[in-house]
């Protein structure tokens, strides 16, 4: 495990120097006699203890205390002075300093407090991390059904919640993978340690390295400092790889060595951490067809597919429409300060229709938009997007399109890739064959409608 940041801020550059000598072998040590260049650096490092003097030349250390607290409310202060008073003790308390010590300061004692302060830190850190993973365990995002197909994953994800095999979670965007993973992390035995998450189709893949492995000090130009990557920030919980197959073929072999020698080098670095991660990955992409193809390492792929999990999409699964729209009609409302009761029949078989392409997501952002737009305590067909309402002109098949007078290309276009979508069933390379484009094409080009609102 990385050694935590340490900073001390003192006028005296003598002082500065014994306390980094003394505490450099547990902590990493930065020091500063200037109060706003140790403020500045709280923009690029995060500090689990501070040593201040109450002091600074003309600076009063209980203003840069103040500052500190509110830049990093978590760091640990731990107050220095050889002026003490009680009356500065109480107000540097109120503050939020941990403990108050006087000079000449006693390096053991200094050590034993050091560590209380470390204690404290990691206790402040978990408690925030908890009640953020709690918030998105029962987000509105929540893993909800009662279908087979459901069950199915549901009865896998009991299985498998202590084994430490590769699990590989297939299905397509917006289906719930990560809460599929989320849910593995939380009910196994791991479940009080870190749940850590990097897309690898987010970072392009001359960063994604030292996102994965970090670095030492010094490896490559602008490394200042040295950087924990995400496998050794995840050691001893789980760590979730998704859209793995975006990541780079380069990149890919590493990962495979991590993997079997559970450990891990950063760059510039020649020492091997050790590390105990469990990893998760998981795809949209058809895997298999891409080891065939030479995009995709076969070893790589068998280490991770020990365990694969299918999330069926919404189409396949429509039964669980009804009970997903009631939890977020009450997720959602309670946020807006509507009180939705229900959904009307019309409005309820419009969706249960339509083949949703972008699956639970596309349902959740249809429903939100719903309940803003609702008038009444019921959603009705009135309320649901354009789109999917009946059109003017419509045949019986479904099969014409309707553009208006005033219909920009742009939404022209939008409304036959969606039209042609729902016609095939969300298939999408049967969609752009029929359309005519590229399955790339037509992907960039959903995600960008989505960037700028104008899908759901």
């Amino acid at each position: 495990m990385h050694k935590p940041n340490l900073l001390i801020i003192d006028d005296e550059i003598s002082i500065c120097k014994s306390l980094s000598f003394i505490l450099e072998d547990d902590y990493q040590v930065y020091t500063s006699v200037d109060p706003d260049e140790s403020v500045a650096l709280f923009a690029h490092l995060s500090f689990a203890i501070v040593l201040l003097d109450l002091r600074i030349g003309m600076r009063d250390g209980i203003e840069v205390l103040r500052t500190v607290k509110q830049l990093s409310p978590k760091t640990v202060v731990i107050m220095m002075t050889a002026y003490g008073s009680i009356a500065s003790a109480v107000e540097a308390m109120k503050l939020g300093a941990f403990y108050y010590v006087q000079k000449p300061i006693d390096m053991e004692e200094l050590k034993v407090l050091c560590g209380r302060a470390q204690e404290q830190y990691h206790l402040q850190s978990r408690v925030e991390w908890l009640d953020g993973e709690i918030r998105k365990v029962y987000d509105v995002h929540g893993l909800i059904g009662e279908s087979d197909r459901m069950k199915h994953v549901f009865a896998l994800i009991d299985k498998v919640k202590n084994i430490d095999s590769g699990i590989l979670i297939l299905g397509e965007s917006g289906t719930g993978k990560e809460l599929v993973a989320r849910a593995v992390h939380f009910a196994g035995e791991r479940r009080e340690q870190v749940f850590s998450t990097i897309n690898c189709a987010a970072i392009p893949a001359n960063l994604m390295e030292s996102e994965l492995f970090g670095y030492e000090k010094g490896a490559f130009t602008g490394a200042n400092v040295r950087k924990a990557g995400i496998f050794e920030t995840a050691d001893g919980g789980t760590l979730f790889l998704d859209e793995i197959g975006e990541l780079d073929i380069g990149l890919q072999s590493k990962l495979l060595r991590v993997l079997q020698e559970k450990t891990v080098t950063p760059i510039g670095g020649h020492k091997e951490k050790r590390i105990d991660v469990r990893i998760i990955a998981a795809t949209n992409r058809d895997l298999k067809k891409e080891v065939q193809q030479g995009k995709f390492r076969e070893d790589l792929y068998y280490r991770l597919n020990v365990i694969p999990i299918q999330v069926p999409p919404l189409r396949e699964r429509k039964e669980d429409i009804p009970l997903l729209i009631r939890h977020f009609m009450d997720k959602i409302g309670g946020k807006m300060s509507k009180q939705i009761k229900g959904i009307s029949q019309e409005a309820l078989n419009l969706l249960n229709d339509y083949p949703f392409p972008g699956n639970v997501r596309e349902l959740q952002n249809i429903i939100e938009r719903s309940i803003a737009l609702a008038d009444g305590e019921h959603l009705t067909i009135r309320d649901m997007p354009m789109d999917l309402q009946p059109q003017r002109g419509q045949t019986a098949d479904g099969r014409l399109v309707p553009v208006y007078v005033g219909d920009t290309a742009l939404e022209a276009e939008r409304k036959l890739i969606l039209a042609t979508l729902r016609e095939l069933g969300g298939n999408r390379r049967k969609t752009a064959d029929m359309l005519d484009i590229g399955e790339r094409t037509l992907r960039d080009k959903m995600s960008k409608y989505k960037e700028e609102g104008l899908f759901p």
